[in-house]
């Protein structure tokens, strides 16, 4: 009996460790599944990165950049217009309130945005803002840092202003290369006309050419930017080539510059006296204030230009009660293979990151397989009896109906893929749509190769690509030998000297339909331009974003 009893008590109390065993069991799960809930909480607080929202009224007024007032585009009432300022992954939402009286584009000059080019800005992406209505972008600085800008798109429209800067700064986890800056400055230089946007692109419609300009603007003036720093501080410089159509050599009188950052990528720290930058190039240098208490010429110069054309600036030292004094620093003038020469010191920091921890230099470009070349020839020519200028024998003309809205919706009749050849052709050019077809991810080399007696300048929306070599006369398959494989700086805008070739390599892994274009802005409006369609047949969120739901329709896509 007693045996019974306790063999009973025996089973009851493994029964109870097998309970308690259990409900431990179960504890442990429910605390770790309560862990998970609440990572996941946090992960959705914060998986969302900050919005920045803007609006923006373009309108026409009256300023007076080289001293006589004269009609320029205004963006909030701003000239130059307003900075973007932002983070690395911010989403950028800018309201634009068309109050010209002609159908309005801006583009984000630099900024990737990827999956997305239906926010890029361009006639082959996006129908125009009809006059007297607004039309809202909605993009993000996806894993971009560095200097960039905006300006108009459409008509001779940027010859007129509605330009201005964009500046991405790096998140607060991400380190910088350098000591930290005690401030920053945004510099935007440019060319400049007198006469108005209307009438430069009447003379280019009746087959005049672009005259030389009247001068030179530093931040929307001549001789009125100032800027302050105190001695001993290192400052950040931020310099933008807005222009239209001339390359241009910065320089501070007594202060070099070590040159950061070059369109997103942090660049080698070499230090130069002055530094040519071409148009549509940013570059961003710091400048150690280490002189003598006083103030100092700032000076912009043209290249390549007869004659040559100079904006000053001051450079003031907190405290400073002396003007600055002549000469002007000097800079280079014609001289192509000094520039040549200084491009290739423009060099990418292996180890430094940029948006991402991961090291520039992790993606091996040199040793990934080229899968297509194009070699693209651009010429001044004439059609139909007026001034037009192509590339590989095609001058480009914008169809009424957005490349990549009749992408979207198949409309026929808009584009093919066979009118523009990867190489160049000896018959005579003709106007046409020339876009290129890519599979997505596929890696590209394109060398441009000058035919002209003057310096070009080409930007490639949607992508960065590795300028790996300049050279001068004619390409051949024994010039890759002279490519830089290793360090070649990665950008956006890269120039090629008169007669003379550069070659880039890409990595086409935003899919889209992105605009290769010429800087020169009257050469690319006069046909001097292409696209990319850089596309595969999955039709996936993770590899392109849908049409937004509030894209204009125009052309013969006014009713899909």
């Amino acid at each position: 009996m007693f045996f019974l009893f306790f063999q009973s008590l025996g089973q009851q109390r493994l029964n109870w460790e097998e309970i308690l065993q259990d409900i431990m069991r179960k504890a442990i799960f429910l605390q770790f599944l309560l862990g998970i809930l609440t990572c996941f909480s946090i992960f959705c607080a914060n998986a969302e990165d900050p919005y920045r929202y803007y609006t923006w009224v373009v309108k026409y007024g009256q300023r007076a950049p080289l001293g006589v007032s004269q009609r320029v585009i205004l963006i909030n009432n701003q000239f130059p217009g307003p900075p973007i300022e932002a983070v690395t992954n911010d989403n950028i939402i800018v309201n634009v309130i068309n109050q010209l009286d002609e159908p309005f584009l801006i583009t984000w000059h630099g900024i990737k945005q990827r999956k997305a080019s239906w926010q890029d800005g361009v006639l082959g992406t996006n129908c125009p803002i009809p006059p007297h209505s607004n039309w809202t972008y909605k993009f993000q600085m996806k894993d971009q840092i560095g200097s960039y800008m905006y300006y108009p798109s459409t008509l001779m429209h940027r010859a007129a202003g509605g330009f201005g800067a964009i500046n991405v700064n790096q998140r607060s986890v991400i380190s910088i290369p350098y000591p930290a800056p005690a401030g920053e400055f945004t510099v935007i230089v440019g060319d400049w006309y007198k006469a108005g946007d209307k009438a430069l692109h009447k003379g280019l419609d009746s087959g005049l050419a672009l005259p030389l300009p009247y001068g030179l603007l530093i931040n929307g003036g001549r001789k009125s930017s100032t800027f302050t720093g105190q001695k001993g501080k290192t400052y950040k410089f931020r310099i933008t080539n807005v222009g239209i159509s001339t390359s241009i050599n910065f320089r501070i009188q007594g202060h070099p510059m070590t040159l950061i950052e070059v369109e997103g990528s942090h660049s080698m720290q070499e230090v130069y006296e002055s530094i040519d930058i071409h148009a549509g190039q940013s570059v961003a240098v710091l400048v150690n204030l280490r002189a003598s208490i006083k103030d100092y010429y700032i000076v912009a110069s043209t290249r390549f230009t007869k004659p040559i054309l100079t904006s000053t600036g001051i450079l003031r030292y907190e405290g400073s009660h002396t003007p600055a004094s002549l000469p002007l620093p000097i800079g280079p003038t014609y001289h192509v293979h000094w520039s040549m020469k200084q491009a290739r010191t423009i060099r990418l920091n292996l180890t430094a990151n940029a948006a991402r921890p991961n090291p520039q230099g992790s993606f091996h470009y040199g040793s990934i397989k080229i899968v297509r070349t194009l070699l693209l020839a651009n010429a001044k020519t004439k059609i139909n009896g007026k001034l037009r200028y192509a590339v590989n024998g095609i001058s480009y003309v914008d169809p009424t109906t957005p490349l990549k809205l009749a992408d979207w919706f198949n409309i026929p009749g808009v584009f093919n893929l066979n009118m523009i050849k990867d190489i160049p052709t000896s018959r005579p050019a003709v106007l046409g749509v020339s876009v290129f077809g890519i599979t997505l991810h596929d890696f590209v080399e394109i060398v441009f190769q000058n035919t002209e007696d003057t310096i070009q300048s080409w930007h490639l929306d949607g992508s960065s690509f590795y300028v790996v070599g300049y050279g001068s006369g004619k390409w051949t398959n024994d010039s890759r030998k002279q490519y830089n494989l290793a360090d070649a700086i990665s950008r956006h805008t890269v120039q090629v000297y008169p007669l003379s070739w550069t070659a880039i390599l890409v990595s086409l892994d935003n899919k889209g339909m992105w605009n290769m274009r010429s800087q020169l802005w009257s050469e690319r409006y006069l046909g001097k331009q292409f696209y990319l369609r850089v596309w595969n047949n999955e039709k996936s969120l993770f590899t392109e974003n849908s049409i937004p739901p509030n894209a204009l329709r125009c052309g013969k896509a006014v009713h899909l």
